[in-house]
């Protein structure tokens, strides 16, 4: 089996890949600053945000992702600012962004505000071949590792909300970039990535069910070209601003189980636990999929009082 894997994940890198998907999340709607720069400091706060994931734990070679941003809102402006990094992990391959985010808010109503987003930033890829069990080994392309190879990236967001409801639309980055591998000559079209522009849109309300339950739907749609289209459907109960416990729906992937504490005013730490509807998920190696993230936010407690925000 592993050496079946072993050719699946080579075949993928170093053939013509035609759409590559960005890292995946079921705690999406924690860190939105990651695929959408528009929410730069729509918190109110500085807020810093951690977040690990470990994919189809158990297979040789699966996804790993690590997260970690930090944005905040400029006084007495309408401008926030962040700075977000991404590390995925995959096969032989390790990608990591880098990337600024800016963006300016505008109210559109008594408690409504619309925020532009602008994100600039770099991608660094590397493929370290030797990781694979390589059955041509006279491959010319598989003889060399692909070291720091550098794309710029830009991309663009929007992000409207009330106390209660939030419409995300944006593209963390618009340009398509093809890693061509440096010896193939004019006869050749082999690459070991292409990036494909990802369009998220996403969308959260929160209902009050009681004075102390609180019930927050909440949705994200991602959109690439050569692949499929993936939704998230996410339903969560927040008992007296505390604790949150859920539950997902990825479009024929995967169901998953979620848990949040409220530790403290400025720290919250999360769980989640995906589980495949494929046929992947029925494999005995296996075991799901783990993600644990980790909020700290800086305010005073009457900013808390006055303003709880539930995205």
């Amino acid at each position: 089996m592993k050496k079946l894997l072993t050719c699946l994940l080579l075949f993928a890198f170093a053939k013509a890949v035609t759409a590559q998907q960005d890292p995946q999340y079921s705690q999406y709607a924690y860190n939105p600053i990651v695929v959408n720069p528009a929410y730069a400091g729509n918190r109110g706060v500085a807020s810093i945000v951690g977040l690990h994931r470990s994919q189809w734990v158990g297979l040789d070679g699966a996804p790993r992702t690590q997260t970690l941003s930090f944005h905040t809102p400029i006084s007495n402006s309408r401008v926030g600012l962040g700075l977000s990094i991404v590390n995925d992990e995959i096969g032989p391959s390790d990608e990591t962004y880098v990337a600024a985010d800016f963006s300016y808010t505008i109210p559109v109503g008594d408690e409504a505000r619309l925020s532009f987003g602008l994100k600039g930033g770099v991608h660094v890829l590397n493929v370290d071949f030797t990781r694979l069990n390589i059955f041509n080994t006279g491959d010319p392309r598989l003889t060399e590792n692909v070291e720091n190879k550098l794309s710029p990236t830009v991309g663009l967001g929007l992000y409207y909300h009330t106390q209660k409801f939030y419409l995300g639309l944006s593209s963390p980055n618009l340009l398509q970039t093809d890693h061509f591998d440096d010896r193939n000559d004019s006869s050749s079209a082999t690459y070991i990535a292409r990036e494909r522009m990802h369009i998220f849109g996403t969308a959260g309300y929160v209902f009050d069910v009681s004075d102390d339950i609180k019930f927050k739907p909440a949705t994200m749609i991602k959109l690439v070209q050569g692949a499929p289209l993936q939704v998230d459907l996410t339903a969560s109960f927040i008992f007296n601003e505390k604790l949150t416990i859920g539950a997902a729906y990825r479009w024929s992937a995967a169901v998953t189980g979620l848990v949040g504490f409220q530790l403290s005013d400025q720290i919250l730490i999360g769980f989640a636990y995906d589980r495949e509807t494929t046929e992947l998920g029925n494999a005995v190696f296996n075991d799901g999929s783990y993600e644990l993230f980790l909020r700290f936010e800086l305010f005073n407690s009457y900013d808390r009082i006055i303003t709880p925000r539930f995205f």
